[in-house]
C-alpha cells in the first residue's frame, strides 16, 4: 500500500521529504510559520473544490457535446477538441481541462470510429491544456502561487504571456489544419449527461467562481472566501470535500519548508542565487524537466526576485518531459489504462512534439 501511494503521489512524496531532511539542518521555531502562504494555499483550495463542483456537474462535457453536435469533418472534431482543453485550461487549470477533456474525446472517437487519431489528439489536448492554461493566474498551481508573489497586476501578468499564448494556438491551429481530414456521420452522446442538474448548485458554483476572481485580483478577502465556500459545501454539496486535491496542497507546504529551511542555510542560498543570477527562464526550463513545473517555481521563487523570467520560464518549462508538467500525466494515464499498447508509441510521440514546441516557444522568448 505504501509503494502504491508513493508511485500514485510521487511529487508530494518528495515535497514531504525534502521538507524533513531540511528539518535537520534547521531547527523548527516560530519562523516556520512564516515560510508558508497561506493565502496561496486558501485560494488554491477554493478554486480546486469550485472545479471540482462544477465537474462533477458536467457542466464542461455538456458544453462540449453542444459544439460538437454539428460537427462534419475530422479536422473540426480535432480543432473543437483540442481547443477546448485550451481555452478552458485558463479558467478552470489544466489538470481540470484534461481530466474532463481527454476521456471525452476518447468517447467521441470511439463514437465516430476514429481512434486512428487518438495519439495525436490526445497529445495535441495535453500541449493545448498546458500553453492555454499559462494566460490566466488561475490557469495553473504555478500561476497562481508566482502571481500572488509577484504582486504583478493582472493586465500585466496577461500582458507577459500573451504573445507565447498565441504562437501556442496559432502553432496548434496550423498543425491541425495541415493533417489530413475526412467527413464523419453526425455524433450521439447517451452518457447521462443529459440528466437535469441542480439550478441552485450550479449558480452557487458560478458566484463562487466569480468570488475566486475577486479575490485573485485582491478586491475579496482571502478568509471571507474561504468561508462562504466551506458554508456552501457543506451545505449543498459535501460529497465534493473527497474530490478536493489534497495532496497538491501538502506539495505546497512541504516545498514552503523546504524552501524557508533552505534559505537561511547560507551556503545553499548564495550557491543558489549564483546559478539562477541571470539564468532564471534557462533554470526555470531545466529544473521544470526533471522535478515538474510547480515544485520548479517553488523552489526557485524563494532565491530570485526576477518574477517575469520565473514565471516565463516555469511555464514554458511545463512542455518537453511527460513530468515537465505534472497535468501531462493525466493523460499518459488514460492512454496507458485503456491502450496499453500504445504507451511507448505515446510516449516517443509526445516527447518529441513536446520539445519541438518547446523549441518554437523558446526562440520566441529570444526574440523577444
Amino acid at each position: 500500500m505504501i509503494l502504491d501511494f508513493i508511485k500514485k503521489e510521487t511529487v508530494f512524496t518528495i515535497a514531504i521529504l525534502m521538507a524533513v531532511v531540511s528539518v535537520f539542518f534547521v531547527t523548527p521555531d516560530s519562523r516556520y510559520l512564516d515560510y508558508i502562504d497561506f493565502r496561496t494555499l486558501l485560494l488554491l483550495f477554493c478554486l480546486i473544490a469550485v472545479m471540482a463542483g462544477l465537474q462533477e456537474m458536467g457542466i464542461f462535457l455538456r458544453i462540449g457535446q453542444a459544439l460538437l453536435s454539428h460537427t462534419k469533418s475530422t479536422r473540426a472534431l480535432m480543432l473543437i477538441l483540442v481547443l477546448l482543453p485550451f481555452f478552458f485550461s485558463m479558467l478552470i487549470t489544466n489538470d481540470v481541462a484534461l481530466i474532463t477533456f481527454v476521456p471525452f474525446a476518447i468517447i467521441v472517437l470511439k463514437l465516430a470510429m476514429l481512434e486512428r487519431l487518438l495519439i495525436p489528439l490526445v497529445i495535441l489536448q495535453t500541449i493545448a491544456a498546458n500553453l492555454g492554461s499559462m494566460l490566466m493566474p488561475m490557469g495553473n498551481p504555478q500561476n497562481l502561487y508566482l502571481f500572488t508573489r509577484s504582486g504583478m497586476s493582472l493586465g500585466n501578468f496577461i500582458a507577459l504571456l500573451l504573445p507565447y499564448s498565441l504562437v501556442s494556438l496559432v502553432c496548434i491551429i496550423l498543425v491541425i489544419v495541415f493533417m489530413k481530414s475526412s467527413r464523419i456521420e453526425k455524433l450521439s452522446f447517451d452518457d447521462g449527461s443529459s440528466c437535469p442538474i441542480s439550478k441552485i448548485k450550479l449558480s452557487g458554483y458560478i458566484l463562487l467562481f466569480a468570488l475566486c476572481l475577486l479575490c485573485v485580483l485582491k478586491v475579496l478577502n482571502i478568509l471571507a472566501l474561504t468561508a462562504i465556500v466551506f458554508v456552501f459545501l457543506l451545505v449543498f454539496d459535501r460529497g465534493i470535500f473527497k474530490n478536493i486535491d489534497y495532496s497538491l496542497l501538502g506539495t505546497f507546504i512541504g516545498f514552503f519548508i523546504f524552501i524557508g529551511n533552505m534559505g537561511r542555510i547560507e551556503a545553499f542560498n548564495h550557491f543558489i542565487k549564483t546559478i539562477l543570477e541571470g539564468h532564471e527562464v534557462y533554470v526555470s526550463i531545466l529544473s521544470s524537466q526533471v522535478i515538474s513545473n510547480v515544485p520548479a517555481a517553488l523552489l526557485l521563487s524563494g532565491f530570485t526576485d526576477n518574477w517575469p523570467a520565473l514565471i516565463i520560464g516555469t511555464n514554458l518549462g511545463g512542455l518537453g518531459t511527460l513530468i515537465a508538467s505534472m497535468a501531462s500525466l493525466i493523460s499518459y494515464k488514460q492512454i496507458a489504462r485503456q491502450y496499453s499498447a500504445l504507451r511507448g508509441k505515446y510516449l516517443l510521440y509526445f516527447t518529441g512534439a513536446n520539445i519541438i514546441m518547446l523549441g518554437v516557444l523558446f526562440v520566441a522568448y529570444v526574440l523577444m
